[in-house]
């Protein structure tokens, strides 16, 4: 099974202008573990003592998901996540020559020196240690194999290969996850940004190439343009390569809305899986045949993700559209008295940018055949 490892409670807050108080905290850790999310990513210890203090609160629950915080490959940051009740650290450093040369003004040696000083203090502390390879997707793939190799000996069980500006592509994250999963015996967890809109697809290649862990974030959080939403992870490996994450998508819509909520960034309308739209249907040709078979146009059932179709009228929209709409409000039409109410519709639509509600359709209809009876 893959394991999905969330990281809406670090990455997701790092959106700007994000912050969650602790109350949304910890109902989303709650939602998320609900759901069936086995691991989780809570917070960045470093930040201080009041964020210290959540993820213990968080710990404290005793949720069955197993609980991650973030640092930097740095002892202050090590001494940090001590005492918060997390099952695992999470130490990153740069692993690409541009960020080690000109964000930490040194070499590749250093980096692995860093790598086996703080791996190991880590593990002496009883800690269970995922190494965090930033920026390895502009990395030397050759460094990178060197990188994993020391991490594993000081003691680490699993790295993270971030793809930090979202630059990849999914054959080249193939490619890259394959020779690492072939040259190291350690869990690999794939971190995908979305800057090119390849978040998602990047991690499903990285998951077929044999990474044993995927970062998501509910909506899509994450800084810049976000990160793999947990949504569109989980019912992709489910209906692309018939993956099971162990997730109730069920829940998904009181998740997405707790943090559409507390992250005060609404989720768009045609937003994949969760969007309020992605399930309705106007043109006609479409109406038409999910009315017929609803599998003519669905690919899952939104049943799975706690939704269901949901018919709109409006410019495109056909008689058999207009039928279905009124039979709902107990009306029954013919399909030439449809027709007839068509163009009020489709005129409504055009000058009011909205569907018409049961009082809008009413009013067409007493409107039609009061002219045919005049006539």
């Amino acid at each position: 099974m893959v394991m999905i490892n969330d990281v809406t409670l670090r990455d997701g807050e790092q959106t700007a202008g994000v912050a969650f108080n602790a109350t949304e905290k910890i109902g989303i850790a709650q939602a998320l573990s609900e759901s069936g999310v086995r691991e989780m990513e809570v917070g960045i210890p470093i930040l201080g003592a009041e964020e210290r203090e959540i993820i213990r609160a968080i710990s404290g629950l005793g949720l069955p998901s197993k609980l991650m915080v973030w640092g930097r490959m740095r002892q202050e940051d090590l001494l940090a996540s001590l005492g918060c009740g997390a099952d695992i650290v999470n130490l990153s450093i740069p692993v690409s020559d541009t960020q080690i040369h000109h964000k930490l003004s040194r070499d590749r040696n250093w980096v692995l020196r860093a790598i086996t000083r703080h791996v190991s203090e880590a593990r002496e502390f009883g800690m269970e240690v995922s190494v965090g390879g930033e920026d390895a997707s502009r990395a030397d793939p050759d460094f990178l194999l060197r990188v994993m190799e020391t991490a594993q000996t000081a003691g680490a069980r699993r790295f993270r290969f971030a793809d930090t500006l979202g630059l990849l592509d999914p054959f080249t994250t193939f490619d890259r996850i394959r020779r690492m999963k072939e040259a190291s015996d350690l869990e690999i967890e794939m971190h995908a940004h979305d800057d090119l809109g390849l978040a998602t697809a990047n991690t499903l290649a990285a998951i077929l190439a044999g990474a044993s862990h995927a970062n998501t974030t509910v909506n899509g959080l994450g800084e810049r343009a976000g990160n793999a939403p947990l949504e569109e992870v989980v019912m992709g490996l489910r209906h692309i390569y018939g993956i099971d994450t162990g997730i109730d998508t069920k829940l998904f819509p009181g998740i997405s809305d707790l943090v559409a909520r507390a992250s005060g960034r609404p989720i768009p309308a045609n937003k994949s899986i969760v969007g309020e739209s992605v399930f309705s249907h106007e043109a006609g040709i479409h109406v038409d045949g999910l009315l017929k078979n609803s599998d003519n146009y669905q690919n899952f059932d939104p049943a799975e993700v706690g939704r269901e179709h949901r018919l709109v009228l409006g410019k495109h929209s056909g008689s058999k559209s207009v039928m279905d709409a009124y039979a709902r409000i107990g009306i029954t039409l013919t399909e030439l008295e449809a027709k007839s109410i068509l163009q009020r519709i489709r005129n409504h639509a055009v000058i009011h940018k909205r569907t018409p509600v049961s009082k809008d359709l009413e009013r067409f209809y007493l409107e039609a055949f009061t002219c045919l009876s005049v006539s």
